[in-house]
C-alpha cells in the first residue's frame, strides 16, 4: 500500500487533519500551502512541506515526513533536508518536523547522532497506534487511522467514517471528497476487490447515483480545471524569476510582483544569485 502518497493525498486534499494530528485547531490550515520543494544544489526533494501564506514570523513552517517501513537513513536524510533548505532558502519561519509513524516498532532513532535533536519540541514523532479517543470523534483523525486499521476491520470502521460524514459535513463537495478518499484507502487496502466490489460494500453505488452527488462531483471537476489552470500559471511565475532576476531584481522585488512567497522566489533562483 503507497501510504506515503495516500497521506499526502490526504493533507493536499484536507490540510486540517494535518493540525489535528499535532493537536492544533484545524482552522489553522487556512494560514498555510501544503507543497514539496526541491533543494537543487543537493538534489534533495521534500515531499510535505507547509509553508504560512503570510509574513507573521511567529508562524512556523512543517517539515511532514510519513515512514510506514523501518529505516536507518530516515533521520540523517530528514535532518539534511531540513538544513539544506534552510541553508539555501534562509525562512522567515521557524521550522518544524513531524514524522508520522504507524507504531513505535517502525521508528529507527540513531540515538547516537540524533538524540537530542528528537527531545526538541520542534520536532514531533506521531505514532498512529497510539492515538486515542480523538479518533473515534474526529473525521480527520479517524480518515488517518484507517491507513492503518487491520484488513478485517477496515470496512467496518470505513463505513462508520461514511456515516459520520453525511452528519458533519455540510458542503457536498467537502463531503464528496472526503468519501471519495475513504474509498480511495480501502482500493489500496484491499487491491484484490474491484472498485464496483468495494462501492457495493461500503454502500456508495446508490449514493453516488444521487442528484447531490453528481452536482458535487461536477462543481469537484471544474474546480479540478481551476487549480490546473493555477498551476500552469504558478510554473509561468517561477520561470519568470531567471528573467527578472537578470534585469537586476531583487528577490523582495520579484516575490512581491508575482505574489509568490519569499522561499519561493528563492527556491527558484537559480544559484549563481545567491
Amino acid at each position: 500500500m503507497k501510504t506515503d502518497t495516500i497521506f499526502y493525498q490526504l493533507f493536499l486534499a484536507f490540510p486540517g487533519i494535518f493540525f489535528e494530528l499535532i493537536g492544533q485547531n484545524p482552522e489553522e490550515a487556512r494560514g498555510y500551502e501544503f507543497t514539496s520543494i526541491e533543494v537543487k544544489q543537493v538534489s534533495f526533494r521534500i515531499d510535505g512541506l507547509f509553508l504560512p501564506t503570510s509574513d507573521e514570523a511567529h508562524q512556523p513552517f512543517y517539515i511532514v515526513e510519513v515512514q510506514f517501513q523501518p529505516d536507518k537513513e530516515l533521520y540523517y536524510r530528514l535532518f539534511g533536508e531540513l538544513f539544506a533548505y534552510i541553508r539555501r532558502c534562509k525562512p522567515l519561519h521557524p521550522w518544524r518536523v513531524v514524522v508520522i509513524y504507524p507504531s513505535r516498532r517502525v521508528e529507527r532513532e540513531e540515538a547516537l547522532q540524533f538524540g537530542e535533536m528528537l527531545a526538541l519540541s520542534r520536532v514531533r514523532r506521531i505514532y498512529l497506534d497510539e492515538l486515542g479517543a480523538e479518533a473515534s470523534s474526529s473525521l480527520g483523525v479517524g480518515a488517518v487511522k484507517l491507513v492503518i486499521e487491520e484488513e478485517e476491520t477496515s470496512v467496518a470502521l470505513a463505513k462508520r467514517l461514511i456515516e459520520q460524514a453525511k452528519q458533519e459535513l455540510t458542503d457536498e463537495a467537502i463531503k464528496r471528497d472526503f468519501i471519495d478518499l475513504i474509498e480511495t484507502i480501502i482500493v489500496y487496502k484491499l487491491p484484490k476487490k474491484s472498485r464496483k466490489e468495494i462501492e457495493e460494500m461500503l454502500r456508495l453505488s446508490e449514493l453516488k447515483q444521487t442528484k447531490v452527488y453528481q452536482e458535487a462531483l461536477e462543481e469537484g471537476k471544474q474546480i479540478g480545471e481551476t487549480i490546473g489552470e493555477q498551476i500552469g500559471e504558478q510554473k509561468a511565475k517561477l520561470e519568470a524569476v531567471a528573467r527578472m532576476l537578470r534585469l537586476g531584481l531583487s528577490l523582495e522585488m520579484i516575490a512581491e510582483s508575482l505574489d509568490l512567497p519569499l522561499e519561493v522566489v528563492q527556491q527558484a533562483a537559480p544559484q549563481s544569485n545567491h
